[in-house]
C-alpha cells in the first residue's frame, strides 16, 4: 500500500461529507412557497401545492440517490487506508458531480416532460457514480491504497456494484426515446439493484 495515511485521510472524508450535506440541502431550495393574492389563498392554495408534485418527486428521488451515493462513498473509504494526490483529485471530481446535482434535479422538476431534461438528469447521476467507481478502482488496483489482504472478490464486487447504477441510468436514457414515463420508472430499479448488490455481498461474506 502506497500513499500517505492518518489525519489527512480523515480530512478527505470529512470534506466529502460536508459536500454531500450541502448538496442534499440545496435540493429543497427549488421547492418554493406559491405566491397567491391574499383574497384567493383559501381557494388556490391546495391547487398550487398540488401543482408542485414534479418538484416533490425530483426532490425525493435525488435525496434517495445522493444518500445511496454517500453510503457507497462511506463503504469504499472504509477499506481505504491511505491517499495520494491522484485519489484526492478523483474524489474531488466525484464531489464536483455531486455538488452539480441540484441543477439537473431542478431541471427535471421544471421540465420533466421534455426528453432533454430526463437525459441531463440521468446522465449527471450516471457520471457521478462512475466517478465514485473510479475512486475505488484507483485505490484498489494493485492494492495501491487498500489493505494488501483485501480479496480480489471483494474488489470485483464493489466494482460491479459501482457499475450497476450507471447502467440503469444509461438504460433510462435509451428508454426515454420511446417513453419518458417509462424512463423515469426504470429509475426505480436503482434501489432494487443496490439492495440486491448489498444482499449478495452479505451472503458471500464479502
Amino acid at each position: 500500500m502506497e500513499g500517505e495515511k492518518g489525519v489527512g485521510l480523515e480530512r478527505v472524508v470529512f470534506f466529502s461529507d460536508a459536500v454531500f450535506a450541502i448538496a442534499i440541502t440545496l435540493l429543497v431550495l427549488d421547492i418554493r412557497v406559491p405566491e397567491i393574492p391574499g383574497a384567493l389563498e383559501d381557494e388556490r392554495l391546495p391547487e398550487e401545492l398540488a401543482a408542485l408534485w414534479p418538484k416533490y418527486l425530483s426532490y425525493v428521488l435525488s435525496f434517495v440517490v445522493i444518500t445511496m451515493y454517500w453510503m457507497g462513498h462511506h463503504s469504499i473509504f472504509s477499506y481505504i487506508r491511505g491517499y495520494d494526490r491522484t485519489l484526492m483529485w478523483l474524489n474531488a471530481l466525484f464531489l464536483m458531480a455531486i455538488a452539480f446535482l441540484p441543477f439537473p434535479t431542478s431541471l427535471l422538476g421544471e421540465y420533466g416532460e421534455h426528453r432533454l431534461a430526463v437525459v441531463v438528469y440521468a446522465g449527471s447521476l450516471a457520471v457521478a457514480r462512475l466517478l465514485l467507481t473510479a475512486v475505488w478502482w484507483y485505490a484498489s488496483a494493485g492494492r495501491r491504497l487498500v489493505d494488501r489482504g483485501l480479496s480480489e472478490r471483494m474488489v470485483r464486487a464493489h466494482l460491479l456494484r459501482g457499475l450497476a447504477m450507471p447502467a440503469v441510468f444509461v438504460l433510462s436514457i435509451g428508454v426515454s426515446f420511446l417513453s419518458l414515463s417509462a424512463a423515469m420508472y426504470t429509475w426505480g430499479l436503482l434501489v432494487a439493484a443496490d439492495l440486491l448488490a448489498q444482499r449478495a455481498l452479505r451472503r458471500r461474506g464479502w
